[in-house]
């Protein structure tokens, strides 16, 4: 057996003859495999016991609650690394209490040593991840989105924007219009044509007027 100064050199050491942890327990609810605290100790204490290392838990009670503590204790430095996990008891008799301390030592066995098994909890396949949704037909796009305003609509727009006899109307029947109707870039133009047209007829009688009052000052 390889000497070594401390725990940390040690598991160091430990860790580079780890092998991956294979997956031998099967959870009946989801019909998955997972790694069990045997399959991760199988991987874990033949490397850590070569380097002098030896792995042990205990339950400890707390202010908070009974934690579980995983050690890590080198002997021939007389050095120890911990972790500790609460005890979450679904249900309180001694099949939870047994479920609850299986967990918490391969939780603190896979946190000290690094060791990462796929499925973390034995319960990955609980929820698969969504799928991403196939982008939609071209046609089925079309039918999802919303279609714009009837046809019959924008052309009664359309004519009443160009009848409009004074900016003042063309104001009113373009605030009556429907906002789907307004954003129609035919009928914005029917509009801005109508106003031109408006404007410059009013320009046309202001200017008649000027005349006209021009013509009846005395000389």
């Amino acid at each position: 057996m390889t000497t070594h100064k401390n725990i940390y050199i040690a598991l160091a050491a430990a860790q580079a003859e780890m092998g991956p942890v294979v997956k031998g327990a099967v959870n009946p609810h989801f019909r998955s495999k997972y790694a069990d605290l045997a399959d991760v100790m199988q991987v874990a204490l033949p490397a850590l016991n070569k380097h002098g290392i030896a792995a042990w838990h205990s339950t400890v009670p707390t202010d908070g609650g009974t934690i579980m503590r995983t050690t890590l204790s080198h002997g021939e430095s007389d050095t120890h690394i911990n972790c500790d996990v609460p005890l979450i008891v679904a249900k309180n008799d001694m099949q939870g209490m047994k479920s609850a301390t299986t967990y918490a030592k391969r939780i603190g066995v896979e946190s000290l040593t690094g060791i990462a098994p796929e499925d973390d909890d034995g319960n990955a396949a609980a929820k698969a991840a969504p799928k991403d949704k196939p982008e939609p037909k071209r046609e089925q796009r079309q039918k999802q989105e919303p279609s714009g305003p009837p046809q019959e609509a924008i052309d009664t727009a359309k004519t009443s924007l160009s009848g409009a006899d004074s900016l003042g109307q063309l104001k009113a029947i373009w605030s009556d219009l429907p906002k789907q109707v307004q954003i129609v870039p035919d009928v914005i133009q029917s509009k801005d044509a109508r106003k031109a047209e408006l404007q410059a007829e009013a320009e046309h009688d202001k200017a008649v007027n000027n005349a006209d009052l021009a013509d009846e000052l005395p000389y």
